[in-house]
């Protein structure tokens, strides 16, 4: 919400001397979002001013067209003589008043104006465009034609309000009252302690029934609708310079005087409006949800498809209106046209003004839906306040009989559902059993009455929430308003006490320790955000069965294309993979640890905790029951170079087994025994998945898997080639490890070291041969390493040769040659048992 400060100033009496930034930090103290303070005609210096064309020179020769004109600025010259300019617009005629920038004015951008020679004649200063004036777009995109009443030589400066000061506020969905100029000032009134001129407070005439006819069959969808009818308006009306400055310093783009004028109470009430062209309504107007596959066309010129949820505003014929979204191109009003021949000019002359209130949620949907959100829907989403429609349609009315030389109708039609006040139960020290503060009974009364609610009672509040605050809904959020305008800033600064003895829990340890290992290892850690779309698994060449698809989808989601929290982190991490591959970084190795979320069987319902208290056990464990399982994994993408090449050798790419090796990493961090043999899942290579296995319980357990991607979900998700990654079950992993990392004990005696190498087929993975060759060693076995991987003619098609170092020493004494030898013997025995492994040379 921009908010001019000039136009702020109208309902509440600033300090003459407070600037936009003294404004906004009262705003801002006060809990709204100020993002920045605009400063318009920063810079700018006159003489600038109301000139009258006197006449117009085409210019030929040059590749666009030029004109230069002379032009009547009065005295502001100093001469009283016509000022020639050359000027290359050319939505202006001889007659037309205009503005006028002379030598030595400076425009915004300093940029400074003086009188140069150009297309062979000598220019005495400018023509301007609102663009040149910082105005911002007004639908022309050329010179500024100001109405034929404004005088020669009148300071344009002041005329067209280019200098002030605009407050660009984020509104928060809960301050939805706010997306108005008549709610920021109920905000800035509060934080001065000044009075409100609330722009609302206006005389309404009572529903009669002879105003335009209303139906209304959806009171859920519409509990309020407030129609007027406005005759005789002149076509050929504009929008004054004051309503259109208005527009364009709050965002908006004037269109057309009628359109202005509903804008404009829009950002002055916060109420949305509609204008039809009743000239084109059949019959009366409806309110009803659509027909599933209904046809309308939106005022963009679209034709939609609509949904049984959506609300429509109907006719005879059908369809007018996407109720608080937009209106439709059949009834909107219409531009004036001028005949050539006789001169008459036709448009709308009859108008019939809608304000009325809609489902939020009903006005969300649809805006979503569609992917059409617009200014109504916005202010519609977040909360419209009820009582204020028959106040925005008097306002437009006035406005367009004053404006527009109209004649209001003395018809009023209002439609209400049956409603009642909202009212909230509080005890009067709530709000200090939230802050942990003593505000006491008078504060709290005080500062809800300053929002505008109605209190009564003394220990035991009954508070009457204000039409226009829906966000309040329960004491909570009555004791969040004494909070924030009593200052956030004085609530005491106090730390938790703390038992002693305490610290991080061992899953937060080993959080730390695997995030630690991986850095040393040469890892970035990524975080990404844990929402995804669900056609990712298809790019994952998940099956169809999969558990990994069973998602829990979010009833809001942030985007429609990413709706359910994930199941894996790879999707994020890839996609941060590809983007920075995409801006020049090829060499990557990135981590996350974090929680992925397991949809329930049966989803529960989460209880609301209180925040007076701490909750209780119980409490505390109904909530975490219908809470989906978040188990924690960690996971690893890499891609380009491993090791880079220099004068120390020629490097190497990243591949399958650093995937592989990070997994063990880990293991070696829970203090777990991981076993990495072949696998065959998802988003892998056949051929170069590992499938991570631990003991849980007596039983083998598949916590994860690490390799190479597959060529296909390769080229899907836009990887670079030869994309390697590894996820795997922190949880789990710890699970499967000790309480407390042990020690390794180490030896004073000499170690032993056999070499052999063994011939396998080349289908027989080497992590089986890994595996036999341990368990066949026994104890003394302290460590095994593959270091070649051979295949050729010498040991035969089909076959690979895997040579291993093994090292064997004892705790208690030096090894006999003849003790590792038979150590290795049993060793080799074993794998060529379980693998066919046969010794190279024997």
């Amino acid at each position: 919400m921009r908010v001019p400060l000039s136009w702020l100033r109208e309902y509440v009496d600033l300090p003459a001397g407070e600037t936009g930034r003294d404004v906004a930090a009262k705003l801002v103290d006060a809990g709204l979002e100020v993002e920045t303070v605009e400063q318009l005609g920063g810079g700018l210096e006159g003489p600038l001013v109301v000139g009258q064309v006197l006449t117009i020179e085409e210019l030929e020769g040059f590749r666009k067209p030029i004109r230069f004109c002379t032009v009547d600025v009065g005295q502001a010259n100093g001469t009283g003589e016509p000022q020639e300019i050359v000027c290359g617009a050319r939505n202006f005629s001889v007659g037309d008043k205009v503005v006028v920038v002379l030598p030595g004015a400076v425009l915004p951008g300093d940029f400074a104006i003086a009188s140069r020679k150009t297309y062979g004649r000598t220019s005495h200063g400018m023509i301007c465009s609102g663009d040149e004036l910082g105005m911002g777009d007004d639908g022309t995109h050329g010179i500024i034609v100001l109405p034929p009443e404004y005088e020669v030589g009148t300071d344009a400066i002041e005329l067209l309000q280019l200098v002030d000061e605009v407050l660009d506020i984020d509104i928060t969905p809960d301050r939805g009252y706010c997306m108005s100029m008549r709610g920021v000032a109920r905000e800035a009134a509060t934080a001065y302690g000044l009075p409100l001129r609330d722009p609302a407070l206006l005389d309404v005439p009572a529903p009669n029934s002879y105003g335009y006819p209303v139906e209304v069959d959806d009171p859920a969808g519409c509990d309020r609708f407030t129609a007027r009818t406005v005759t005789g308006l002149d076509p050929e009306a504009r929008s004054p310079i004051w309503l259109t400055r208005r527009l364009q310093k709050a965002g908006m783009r004037p269109i057309s005087l009628a359109v202005d004028i509903t804008n404009y109470v829009m950002l002055e009430l916060g109420q949305p409006l509609h204008a039809y062209d009743r000239s084109r309504i059949d019959g009366a107007i409806g309110v009803r949800r659509a027909e599933q596959g209904e046809k309308f066309t939106t005022l963009d010129g679209v034709k939609r498809t609509l949904d049984a949820e959506d609300l429509v505003i109907t006719d005879n014929s059908g369809p007018i209106g996407l109720a608080g979204v937009m209106g439709g191109a059949d009834t909107e009003i219409a531009d004036s046209v001028t005949d050539p021949e006789t001169g008459a000019v036709t448009g709308t002359t009859d108008v019939v003004i809608e304000a009325a209130h809609f489902d939020s949620v009903s006005i969300s949907r649809t805006a979503r839906r569609l992917k059409l959100s617009s200014e109504a829907s916005k202010r519609f989403e977040r909360g419209v306040d009820p009582l204020a429609a028959a106040a925005a349609a008097q306002r437009t009315v006035d406005l367009l009989v004053l404006l527009a030389g109209g004649t209001a109708e003395a018809g009023v039609t209002e439609f209400l559902a049956p409603g009642a006040p909202r009212t909230i139960a509080m005890s009067a020290d709530h709000p200090d059993r939230v802050a942990g503060m003593d505000y006491g009974r008078e504060t709290v009364v005080r500062r809800l009455q300053e929002i505008g609610c109605d209190v009564y009672g003394q220990d035991e509040l009954v508070i009457t929430v204000p039409s226009w605050r829906p966000d309040l809904a329960e004491p909570n959020d009555l004791a969040e308003e004494v909070i924030r305008l009593e200052g956030y800033g004085n609530l005491p600064s106090t730390l938790p006490q703390v038992p002693s003895g305490r610290g991080l829990t061992a899953r937060q340890l080993l959080h730390r320790r695997v995030g630690r290992a991986l850095a040393g290892a040469g890892y970035v850690e990524a975080l990404s955000y844990p929402f995804i779309g669900e056609g990712v698994f298809d790019q994952l060449q998940l099956p169809a069965h999969d558990a990994t698809r069973q998602v829990v989808k979010l009833v809001n989601p942030i985007s429609d294309e990413e709706p359910a929290l994930r199941t894996t982190l790879l999707p994020g991490l890839l996609g941060a993979l590809r983007r920075n591959d995409s801006r020049g970084s090829h060499d990557l190795a990135l981590f996350e640890t974090g929680s992925v979320f397991r949809a329930a069987a049966q989803p529960g319902v989460a209880v609301r905790l209180p925040v007076d208290r701490r909750p209780t056990d119980e409490e505390i464990a109904t909530l975490n029951a219908a809470l989906p399982a978040q188990p924690r994994y960690a996971a690893v993408v890499l891609a380009g170079a491993r090791e880079q090449a220099g004068w120390w050798g020629k490097g190497r790419p990243a591949d399958w087994a650093d995937a592989v090796q990070a997994a063990r990493s880990l293991a070696v961090e829970a203090g777990a025994e991981l076993v990495v043999r072949q696998g065959q899942y998802g988003p892998w290579h056949p051929g170069r998945c590992a499938e991570l296995v631990v003991t849980l319980d007596g039983v083998e357990t598949v916590i994860g898997h690490a390799g190479e991607l597959h060529p296909r979900v390769v080229k899907a998700m836009g990887l670079p080639a030869r994309t390697s990654a590894m996820e795997l079950d922190l949880d789990r992993l710890a699970a499967a490890g000790g309480e407390a990392l042990q020690a390794p004990r180490i030896s004073s005696f000499p170690v032993a070291t056999q070499d052999v190498a063994l011939i396998v087929d080349a289908s027989v993975p080497a992590a089986s041969v890994e595996a036999a060759l341990r368990k066949g060693a026994g104890e003394l076995l302290e460590s095994l390493r593959l270091f070649d991987v051979f295949t050729g003619e010498q040991v035969g098609e089909g076959k690979k040769s895997l040579a291993y170092a093994l090292r064997f020493r004892a705790a208690d004494r030096t090894l006999t040659a003849e003790e590792s030898t038979a150590a290795r013997d049993a060793a080799v025995a074993l794998a060529g048992e379980r693998t066919g492994a046969v010794l190279r040379g024997a």
